[in-house]
C-alpha cells in the first residue's frame, strides 16, 4: 500500500504525543513493506524528535516547490489572539482559514506527487482540507487523538462534514465512538488504541530503597496536564514521607507557568525533593526508576505517557473525571482514580506511598492490562483496516 500520513502540524523537534504516534505509525508500516509518506506543516526545519526510517518520505506543507517558505501571517496571529478571548472555536477558525487559503495548493501538489492508496488524517482540519477543500477521492481515515466530543463544541463548524465524508473515523476509547454517533449517527467509527511498547523489564517495586519516587511525564501545561496539582499534593505528603521525591519530566509550555511551578516548589522549601527535569528521549529508563506514576490531567485522548508507565509496571493515580484516564486506570486494581482537586490526589498518593505491597500488586496488574495495546496487535488492526477500506472504495 501507498500510505500517506497527513499530520498537518509541527513535527520538527516536537516531543508531543501526536508526533510520537506519527513517527511510530510511519516506521512500523515502512517496516512491513509499505510505501509511507508523512505530510506535515512546520515553519521549522530540522530533525524530528522521534526519528523516522530513511524509507519514509517527509514533506513539509509550508515548503513551496520553488524553495520559498509559507509563514503564518502576523495579521492572522493577531486576529487569532483576539478571538482566543472569545473562545477556542473562533481562534481555531483562523487556523482553518489559513490552511485553506495558504496551504491548499501544496496539499493538491503533494497528493499528485505521492498518489497514495489511502490517507490517514491526524486531525479533522486535515480531513477538511483533503476531502472538502481539495476534493480528493482517495479514501481518508480520520484519526482522533482526543475526546471527539470536542469536535462539536470547540472545533470549527466547517470541519464537521469531513467526518461524515471520511471512510471511517478511528477513536482511541470505546466510549468515544458514541461521542461521534450522538451527533453524526451515520458516520462509521472504529476503536483502535495506541500502540504501547511491551517492555521486557519492570520497575523494581519490591526492593527496599533509600529513596522512592513519584514520576510525572507530560508537557508542562497549566490547564491540560496540570502538574501544579501534583506538586501541591506531594507537598502535603512530603513531611510524612521524607524518603520520597517527585520528578516532573516533559517539555515546558509557557515560561510564566514554568516560573509558577518553580516558585511553588521553592516556597514549599522542597527544591531538594521536587525536580523539574525537562524533556527526555529516555522515558522508559526514567519510568523504570520510579515507584508511582501520577497523572493529574484534566482531559486526555488516550494518555500515552500513562500507558507507558503502566506498561513498565507502575501503579498509577489519576482523576476519575478525566476522559481516557478513567478507562486506562482500573480503580482499585491497577491504580486509583480520585475526585478532582489537590486533596483527593494527595489521599490517593498516600494510599500507594504508604503501602509497598499494594504498589507491587497494582504494578503487576497494570503491566498485564497493557498487553491489550501490544504494538503487534494494534498495527495488525490498522493494517487490516486500511486494506478493508481500500477494497471497499
Amino acid at each position: 500500500m501507498k500510505i500517506l500520513l497527513a499530520n498537518f502540524t509541527k513535527m520538527v523537534n516536537d516531543s508531543g504525543g501526536l508526533a510520537k504516534v506519527t513517527s511510530a505509525f510511519a516506521n512500523e508500516m515502512a517496516a512491513r513493506g509499505h510505501d509511507v509518506s508523512i505530510l506535515y506543516s512546520d515553519e521549522k526545519h530540522g530533525d524530528f524528535f522521534y526519528p523516522v526510517k530513511d524509507a519514509v518520505r517527509c514533506c513539509n506543507l509550508k515548503d513551496n516547490a520553488d524553495g520559498s517558505n509559507i509563514k503564518f501571517p502576523l495579521y492572522l496571529k493577531a486576529a487569532r489572539e483576539m478571538l482566543r478571548a472569545v473562545g477556542k472555536r473562533p481562534a481555531r477558525t483562523v487556523n482553518s482559514w489559513f490552511e485553506e487559503h495558504y496551504l491548499l495548493n501544496n496539499v493538491r501538489y503533494y497528493l499528485d506527487i505521492i498518489k497514495p492508496d489511502i490517507i490517514i488524517s491526524y486531525q479533522p482540519a486535515a480531513s477538511k482540507l483533503l476531502l472538502c477543500d481539495a476534493g480528493t477521492d482517495i479514501p481518508v481515515i480520520t484519526m482522533s487523538h482526543g475526546d471527539p466530543e470536542d469536535y462539536f463544541h470547540i472545533y470549527p463548524v466547517k470541519e464537521i462534514p469531513a467526518l461524515t465524508k471520511s471512510a471511517i473515523c478511528q477513536v482511541l476509547m470505546p466510549s468515544f465512538e458514541e461521542h461521534i454517533k450522538n451527533h453524526l449517527p451515520n458516520t462509521k467509527t472504529i476503536t483502535i488504541g495506541n500502540a504501547i511498547t511491551q517492555f521486557g523489564f519492570s520497575a523494581d517495586l519490591v526492593a527496599d530503597k533509600k529513596q522512592y519516587k513519584v514520576i510525572f511525564v507530560g508537557r508542562l501545561t497549566k490547564n491540560h496536564k496540570r502538574p501544579h496539582l501534583l506538586v501541591q499534593a506531594f507537598t502535603k505528603l512530603a513531611a510524612k514521607y521524607p524518603n520520597w521525591i517527585l520528578e516532573l519530566w516533559g517539555a515546558k509550555d509557557r515560561a510564566t507557568y514554568y516560573k509558577e511551578l518553580e516558585h511553588m516548589i521553592s516556597s514549599a522549601n522542597l527544591s531538594d525533593r521536587i525536580f523539574i527535569k525537562g524533556a527526555t528521549d529516555k522515558v522508559p529508563e526514567k519510568l523504570r526508576e520510579a515507584d508511582i506514576f501520577a497523572f493529574p490531567s484534566a482531559f486526555e485522548g488516550f494518555g500515552m505517557a500513562l500507558a507507558e508507565g503502566m506498561s513498565v509496571g507502575l501503579p498509577s493515580v489519576g482523576y476519575k473525571n478525566c476522559p481516557a484516564v478513567n478507562e486506562l486506570i482500573k480503580d482499585g486494581e491497577t491504580g486509583f482514580l480520585c475526585d478532582d482537586g489537590v486533596e483527593p490526589l494527595a489521599q490517593a498518593l498516600d494510599k500507594l506511598m504508604g503501602d509497598k505491597e499494594l504498589r507491587v500488586q497494582m504494578g503487576k496488574a497494570a503491566k498485564a492490562d497493557m498487553a491489550q495495546f501490544a504494538p503487534e496487535k494494534i498495527w495488525n488492526q490498522w493494517e487490516e483496516l486500511m486494506e478493508k477500506v481500500i477494497k471497499e472504495k
